[in-house]
């Protein structure tokens, strides 16, 4: 069981990432006469990118813009984002303390998120939790990111020549955890933008700290 690879996604997993994510998203959109977005409707669409919160906080307003005009939009958000990544980002509960039992433990970790690397990398080290993984790549990175098998490949550094375990929280994990032949773990707390029980993972668990006695009775 030690030998088995742990690949995580970040944002809404292991970080919860939205209140940096919606606090930008405000302040880029407020200079087209959006008032501050309806936070719940937006954070269950995190996982699909910048563009997508961007397009999705101007329908609900009913505001048009060209495209161009919404690439430059994207361009700011991803600077502004970039200039205080962790201002209001934190783990989520209990996950520093399972990530250094399952270090301990001898479990391969690394993370596989569609966030771009030159954003996750900062973002971890931000909250001083790079220790936990050997590898960190982002969705810019591999041939193809998740769902593709490729992603969670690359994180963890084999073709599944050992079992690999994902843990993630919305359908790009379950996708590239049955596209990699993994077994999955999603995270009900997360940002899933359909019913995480649609989702046929192996196990869903509530709490982070379940982790590990999940992967006793998954890798037997």
């Amino acid at each position: 069981m030690s030998r088995a690879s742990l690949v995580f996604d970040l944002d809404g997993t292991l970080v919860d990432t939205a209140p940096d994510l919606v606090r930008v998203l405000d302040t880029v959109v407020a200079r087209h006469g959006v008032k501050a977005v309806n936070y719940n409707r937006i954070r269950n669409l995190i996982g699909f990118g910048a563009r997508a919160l961007i397009t999705k906080a101007l329908s609900d307003a009913c505001v048009v813009v060209p495209d161009s005009e919404v690439d430059d939009m994207q361009a700011e958000f991803l600077t502004l984002y970039s200039q205080d990544i962790a201002q209001l980002s934190r783990p989520f509960d209990g996950v520093e303390e399972t990530l250094a039992v399952l270090k301990r433990r001898g479990f391969d970790l690394s993370v596989a998120t569609n966030k771009p690397g030159w954003l996750a990398r900062p973002l971890l080290e931000a909250l001083d939790m790079s220790l936990y993984f050997d590898t960190v790549i982002g969705g810019d990175e591999p041939d193809a990111k998740k769902p593709d098998a490729a992603h969670i490949y690359a994180a963890c550094g084999h073709r599944a020549t050992r079992p690999i375990v994902v843990i993630g929280d919305s359908p790009p994990d379950a996708g590239a955890a049955r596209n990699a032949g993994a077994t999955c773990i999603l995270m009900s707390y997360g940002y899933s933008a359909v019913a995480i029980e649609s989702l046929k993972a192996d196990v869903i668990l509530r709490k982070f700290r379940e982790i590990p006695s999940a992967l006793q009775s998954l890798l037997k």
